[in-house]
């Protein structure tokens, strides 16, 4: 069979796969909307069967003895008797009209409550994701996951979502519902938990990822963790929530089918339809027909590949490139990917264990994951594989294998120190083969080419091009999304996850898939999603937007403090210290000028001649003009010496005057 051939035979079978999954999700659940109305109507009206004389004789010997039960016997306190039971009568009848007025206010009520759908995360923007759901006094939470900061957050090591509504209305919160163990969906929690404190409910896996977490901010005793199964249901308030299984880039991802008054609401988190997994099972589609076949009131899907035609590649198609890339390597192998691709740190450590080689594990995240999902039984290593990162020197390098992190450049982890000669047990050369298994997360790009480039000027050999089948996505591509838009049928749709861009594009998907246009909304992190069960509308907002952890401090940095880092970044500073007398407002010596990023000061001894007579000039005017407030003083210095080196320079420093009295 000819390659193209054989292409053509594998893409079959996948297609066969998927129509194969979807009409056993549709098979399954015919029945599910009941029985026919014609033939429940024919039911009701047809005829009895006939009494038999038997039957008569039996039914009038039943009502003689019936009457002469109920018949009172007469005595003289019957008279007394009857006013008695009339109160009696009385009271049940108010007590009955006030149930029935009770159950008539409740119904009302309940036609008068909508449910609030209020991203706080994830819309507009890559990450970040939590999604609040609101009924009456009910409120569920949606992952809790954190963001990247970008070029211009100086300083900044994570980015969180504002919580301010969920402060607000905590003792409303009736769980936190993680889809998976990726830190745009966990990496809040942390610090969300220092502020509220509601039951989070997570699969297996994601559960010992956010126990690892909360242990390093020693925030686990403190924490509610309770571990669900794939096919559970939990009841939080008003809200049934269940745990549906999905596909994605990482074990145990679910889906959520959250049951409320109004109906159905279907939140799929990340998610892809992989027909061959390296674990597990296939997504649960018949689960997902079933419930579309009951109706769905709206559908809250991930957005993050629409842009992309076809379906998402199979996580097994990057073994099949390992095992090539394995098979005849006679250098050292170092692989990075994404810690949490727990399908993928096994296919690398099987394919080592098929070549006969010894596999090193670095890099804390990596570490850790391998750790949990190995303890759990998500992932099976052969034994005598694993040899310690302190023992790896010891092995021939042709014998091993290295998983590290570093698949985004990040300037901490082990692949970036190893670049940049800072790693403790690694050193690259010409005689390492290195693999970057992942794709740059937006934003990253730049980071990332600057580790290839280290790289490469070491000698080594570095495989990384996209196109060389070595990354395939966890997000569902466009024939995937629609599929989940068929088999769910929602009323209402509602894209999450994703950039702006993506946002409008899931959204033409749908309406091509046949959703009406006034069903369909794009909203914004912090607007109030409103539901019924015949409209969606916004209405209204609750604070949103970022927060900024920097270190140990979370939201001590804004808009101001980025603003000035990046003043200091851009143009540098300078100080400028003035000796002044505190009786007369004199100066006591010649002024001291401190720069920083600004100029080299060997090289510009003339600018700082200048710059000090400027300050000099500035103190003789505020003293001719009789100005002894220091504040003003400082306030003219800094004026005058900015406009100054603006005119010469054309640049605009931080200018700090120190006044020092004496």
């Amino acid at each position: 069979m000819s390659p193209k051939q054989s292409t053509k035979s594998k893409e079959t079978i996948k297609e066969s796969a998927l129509e194969q999954a979807i009409s056993k999700a549709v098979g399954r659940t015919s029945g599910a909307r009941g029985k026919d109305p014609a033939a429940v109507k024919a039911a009701a009206g047809k005829p009895a069967r006939r009494a038999s004389a038997a039957d008569k004789k039996e039914s009038k010997a039943a009502a003689k003895a019936e009457e002469k039960t109920a018949r009172p016997r007469q005595s003289k306190n019957a008279a007394k008797a009857v006013p008695t039971a009339a109160p009696e009568q009385e009271n049940a009848a108010v007590k009955a009209a006030e149930r029935q007025a009770k159950k008539t206010k409740s119904k009302a009520k309940a036609v008068q409550e909508k449910l609030k759908i209020i991203p706080l995360g994830g819309l507009g923007e890559i990450g970040k994701n939590l999604t609040v759901y609101e009924y009456g006094k009910d409120i569920i939470l949606v992952d809790c996951g954190m963001g990247f900061p970008d070029d211009e957050m100086y300083g900044v090591d994570v980015v969180i979502p504002d919580i301010s509504y969920l402060e607000e209305n905590a003792e409303r919160i009736r769980g936190l519902f993680l889809t998976h163990g990726h830190e745009d969906h966990i990496g809040a929690i942390p610090y969300v938990l220092r502020k509220i404190n509601p039951p989070i409910y997570a699969t297996r896996l994601t559960a010992g990822l956010v126990k690892i977490k909360l242990e390093e901010h020693k925030l686990l005793k403190q924490a509610q963790i309770q571990t669900v199964e794939a096919g559970m249901t939990i009841k939080a308030g008003c809200f049934s929530v269940e745990f549906i299984h999905i596909n994605h880039s990482i074990a145990d991802a679910v889906s959520f089918a959250i049951k409320t008054p109004l109906g159905t609401v279907i939140h799929t988190g990340d998610f892809k339809i992989d027909v061959t997994p390296v674990s597990g099972t296939m997504a649960d589609l018949a689960r997902l027909g079933q419930l579309g076949n009951e109706w769905v009131l709206a559908l809250l899907p991930d957005s993050t590949n629409v842009e992309k035609p076809g379906h998402s590649e199979s996580e097994r198609k990057v073994g099949a490139r390992f095992d090539e890339l394995f098979k005849d390597c006679d250098k050292r192998i170092i692989v990075t990917t994404f810690a949490s691709n727990v399908d993928r740190i096994q296919q690398i450590i099987n394919y080592a264990a098929k070549y006969g080689r010894k596999v090193g594990i670095t890099g804390r995240s990596m570490e850790n994951i391998l750790r949990v999902s190995t303890e759990l039984g998500y992932m099976k290593v052969p034994e005598d594989v694993l040899v310690s990162m302190d023992r790896i020197k010891s092995v021939p390098k042709n014998r091993t294998v290295i998983i590290t992190t570093g698949s985004q450049g990040e300037e901490m982890s082990a692949l970036h120190r190893m670049a940049f000669s800072e790693h403790k047990q690694v050193d690259i050369d010409a005689g390492d083969r290195v693999i970057i298994s992942a794709s740059a997360i937006p934003g990253n790009e730049l980071t990332i080419t600057k580790v290839i480039d280290e790289l490469f000027a070491k000698g080594a050999e570095v495989i990384y091009n996209r196109a060389d089948n070595l990354h395939v996505s966890g997000h569902a591509c466009q024939e995937d999304l629609k599929m989940m838009i068929a088999l769910t049928r929602p009323k209402f749709f509602i894209p999450l996850h994703g950039e702006t861009r993506m946002l409008h594009q899931h959204a033409k998907l749908a309406r091509d898939m046949g959703i009406e246009p006034a069903n369909i909304l794009v909203s914004a992190i912090g607007h109030i999603i409103e539901l019924t069960a015949d409209s969606v509308k916004e209405n209204g907002e609750v604070p949103a937007g970022r927060i900024l952890v920097d270190g140990s401090g979370i939201g001590e940095v804004g808009s101001v403090v980025l603003h000035d880092r990046k003043h200091l970044a851009d143009e540098g500073m300078i100080v400028v210290i003035m000796t002044m007398s505190g009786e007369d407002g004199s100066m006591v010596s010649a002024p001291e000028i401190i720069t920083r990023g600004f100029v080299y000061l060997k090289e510009a001894e003339n600018l700082m001649e200048e710059m000090k007579r400027v300050v000099v000039e500035s103190i003789v005017s505020c003293e001719n003009q009789r100005i002894t407030d220091w504040s003003s003083i400082k306030g003219k210095v800094k004026s005058n010496l900015s406009g100054y080196l603006y005119k010469n320079t054309r640049r605009s420093p931080m200018i700090l005057p120190v006044i020092i009295e004496v």
